[in-house]
């Protein structure tokens, strides 16, 4: 009776276990799918002149065929992974044997016994669930996978797909991440160390932990001898040989952050993301490289100088002593790198306080390193305690702070560094570059760090731009008839604001020159002049032109808009002063070129606008002795097209230079704003080091600083201000705040770029008047100027002559 109720149970048990057999061989995947092998590789972006800017993917791969794998990295990894990978038919018997023998010996799970077919079955074909039922799936689908696929189809799988560490999947990216080469150019030590890391890719980094990394490399080595692929001598060279560890810099950097993620937003509404992170695209942006990371540094360098004019914060926080080790290990998963980069900011705690010499000791990851009293001399007189705990004092610092340091000298053997105290600034800046004559966006910073914020604020933040507005009302008076001779009185003025209290425009120092021109009055930035000439002009016809310029903000229909009342974009801005730069064209700002799918079709691709432009120097900049036009052709004039012509039409995207304004009144405009950065509000654009036309603005109680200016070949934009509007304090005017920025990128962007200066068409003259009337004045007349006009609106008369000088007494 027992033993029939025991058959009975085994044998209920037997086509139970049968009837789930069958059911797992109905549920899985095909693998016949894995014969076509198209894994996600990454969609790589590139810069105007074909450099690697950036990557969108989910998994870092590029796919490289077997035939350009070296055998003996094929050998490598079979050696450390699989060593009867070429005997067995997906499930390795023996292996799982001896793998279950060590672990009963050891009392732990010391050894697998997965095949490299079966980890290509997890990684293709299965999720990543741990339970027994997966085991059965992968056994199953390695045996199938044998029979329909050969050796190297499966290498070929597995060494692409495979995940090695620092964000490489696939032994062709791991190649370049590690030793910065082609996979086909590794040596026989490289081969080894990189086959040493499927086990534990992070463990053994050589990047991070190079002595793991060689002990690895050593054993893999060993099992090449044992397997017969290499001979002992071959061994010993390669454990002896130097490892040059190389790590390719990684695209996706902070720099380039707002303008990848514009272009992958504008990508993925077209293709989708299935397609941009998995396709393998190839897009082609109008990126300057160097210019993107000149903007980007010169950003952090102008907040950081703004903020450390505020004084020091204090800690970001306060660790206790038993919270050190976990805060650190943190910081040094996030370090990729052997040595911390100089110039690069971390967090370090303080973990010794030397208040006699005036220095902390402070320990990045597992690197140490010390802040002297010299490079914290910035934060002023601050109280050191030695001790755990944040101090009473606010201006202390103590045992367990958390302080933002800057490498200044990096660290060896992870000791030794020497570190800038620094801190997060609290502000925010935007900077966007562009092309004046195509509209091609070269560099484009939407903020200071784009991990802790993605809004694009060069995009997306409209902000007041104080007196930046002003060349606009300006030109707009030149159209109207006003010259730049023009004389406008500089006096108080107050206009009934429909309330109680009338609005009296102020000038931004208080002082009211009286007569001016509006030269004089732009340069000096007079905000009752800028009034005047609005009011003189009307409002109605401002915002018009104003969108003319390509402004498509709302705009305050009232005189408040002289002195840039309503909010605009950096972009807007920026390309609204870039019609003034090519000569009284608008384009389209854009920032792709073309982009081809995997197989190197083309999805899409445009051309720029290609505007005429003059080689006439003007007067206001004439060029040095011999200089001649490009390529040594002498300076030529030519004539723009007027206004009422038809747009330049270009590319399959519809991009266009649209004439928009007269050559005449861009190239005044041009030559006034000139003025401002030669002897006015924007003179610290004068360190550029050649010719350059700007503008400053600063808004009511110093809550948004602006520079806005341009050279012949770029223009670009700065805004620096809080998200949450509050004043920027001492120094935050657009001179001293945004200025600075704008030309340490300038000097930066246009190295190696020939000087020019900007070209007057030939129906621009210019004259000797006297700016205290606007009238001609004669040769040797006290204080009189060159001026330039449209020909035509010349004034005709001349100054009242000067009292002769009083002959001296005998």
């Amino acid at each position: 009776m027992i033993f029939g109720i025991l058959g009975a149970g085994a044998l209920l048990a037997l086509l139970g276990g049968l009837g789930y057999f069958f059911y797992l061989l109905g549920a899985l995947p095909k693998v016949d799918r894995l014969a076509d092998y198209r894994p996600p590789i990454l969609s790589q972006v590139y810069g105007e002149d074909g450099s690697l800017v950036g990557e969108f993917y989910l998994e870092r791969r590029t796919v490289v065929p077997v035939d350009k794998i070296p055998r003996r990295l094929i050998q490598a990894f079979v050696s450390a992974e699989d060593s009867n990978f070429y005997q067995h038919k997906g499930i390795d018997y023996l292996g799982i044997l001896r793998a279950a023998v060590k672990n009963v010996v050891s009392l732990r799970k010391k050894e697998g016994a997965s095949t490299i077919t079966q980890q290509v079955a997890k990684s293709m074909l299965l999720t990543p669930e741990k339970k027994f039922s997966r085991k059965i799936k992968e056994a199953i689908l390695a045996k199938r996978m044998e029979e329909r696929l050969t050796k190297d189809e499966i290498l070929y799988i597995y060494l692409n797909q495979i995940y090695l560490g620092a964000g490489a999947y696939g032994v062709q990216l791991a190649s370049e991440t590690y030793f910065g080469k082609e996979v086909d150019q590794l040596n026989l030590a490289e081969m080894a160390m990189m086959a040493g890391l499927p086990k534990a890719p992070n463990s053994y980094s050589p990047i991070k932990h190079l002595d793991k990394a060689k002990e690895r490399q050593g054993y893999v080595l060993e099992r090449m001898v044992k397997e017969g692929y290499i001979t002992q001598a071959e061994a010993d060279h390669a454990k002896a040989a130097p490892i040059e560890i190389r790590p390719l810099k990684k695209v996706n950097a902070d720099q380039s952050a707002y303008f990848l993620e514009q272009v992958r937003q504008q990508l993925e509404q077209k293709y989708g993301e299935e397609r941009l992170y998995k396709d393998g695209l190839k897009i082609y942006t109008t990126m300057n490289a160097e210019m993107q990371k000149g903007a980007y540094e010169s950003v952090v360098n102008g907040l950081k100088a703004l903020d450390k004019r505020q004084g020091f914060r204090g800690a970001a926080k306060y660790l206790a002593e038993n919270e050190v080790e976990a805060f650190c290990k943190k910081v040094e998963d996030g370090i990729d790198y052997v040595s911390l980069k100089q110039g690069s900011t971390y967090q370090g705690v303080v973990i010794a306080v030397n208040p006699a010499k005036r220095e902390l000791t402070v320990r990045v990851g597992d690197r140490i390193g010390s802040i002297t009293k010299k490079t914290m001399e910035w934060a002023g007189k601050l109280e050191l305690v030695n001790a755990w705990g944040k101090p009473e004092a606010k201006r202390a610092i103590g045992l367990g702070a958390v302080l933002e340091v800057q490498v200044k000298e990096p660290d060896v053997n992870r000791a030794g560094a020497v570190f800038n105290l620094d801190q997060v600034p609290e502000s925010q800046a935007a900077l966007i570059a562009l092309d004046p004559l195509t509209g091609a966006v070269r560099a484009m910073v939407g903020g200071y760090d784009f991990k802790k914020s993605q809004f694009n604020r060069a995009m997306q933040a409209k902000r007041n731009p104080g007196s930046a507005f002003k060349p606009i009302i300006y030109a707009a008076a030149l159209d109207k008839g006003l010259t730049p001779a023009t004389v406008i009185e500089d006096t108080q003025v107050e206009y009934d604001s429909g309330q109680e209290k009338a609005w009296k425009p102020k000038n931004y120092d208080n002082v009211y020159r009286g007569p001016v021109t509006m030269r004089e009055a732009l340069t000096e930035s007079i905000n009752v002049v800028s009034v005047k000439i609005l009011e003189q002009i009307g409002v109605q016809t401002a915002i018009e032109y104003a969108k003319k310029l390509g402004i498509t903000s709302p705009l305050a229909a009232n005189l408040t808009l002289a002195l840039g009342s309503s909010s605009l974009t950096p972009l807007e801005l920026t390309s609204a002063y870039a019609v003034f730069a090519s000569g009284g064209y608008r384009t389209t700002p854009y920032f792709v070129t073309k982009v081809l799918d995997r197989d190197g079709r083309v999805l899409e691709e445009v051309a720029p606008p290609r505007i005429p432009v003059f080689t006439k120097m003007s007067s206001a900049a004439p060029a040095e002795e011999g200089e001649e036009g490009e390529e040594g052709a002498k300076p030529i004039e030519l004539k723009l097209p007027a206004p009422a012509q038809e747009p330049v039409p270009v590319g399959a995207q519809g991009l266009s230079a649209v004439p928009v304004i007269s050559p005449e009144t861009s190239y005044l405009m041009t030559n006034l704003m000139e003025s401002v950065v030669t002897s006015g509000t924007g003179s610290r654009a004068r360190a550029v080091g050649r010719p350059v036309a700007g503008k400053t603005g600063t808004t009511n109680d110093m809550k948004d600083a602006w520079f806005v200016g341009y050279v012949p070949q770029l223009v670009a934009g700065v805004w620096v201000g809080y998200d949450q509007e509050r004043s920027l304090g001492a120094g935050g005017s657009g001179g001293q705040a945004a200025a600075p920025i704008w030309t340490e990128f300038m000097q930066r962007a246009l190295a190696g770029m020939p000087v020019k200066g900007f070209s007057a068409p030939s129906n621009v003259t210019f004259a000797l008047i006297d700016p205290r009337t606007g009238r001609l004045a004669k040769e040797g007349t006290p204080g009189a100027i060159q001026e330039c006009f449209i020909s035509g609106t010349e004034p005709t008369s001349y100054s009242q002559e000067p009292a002769p000088a009083p002959e001296a007494a005998p």
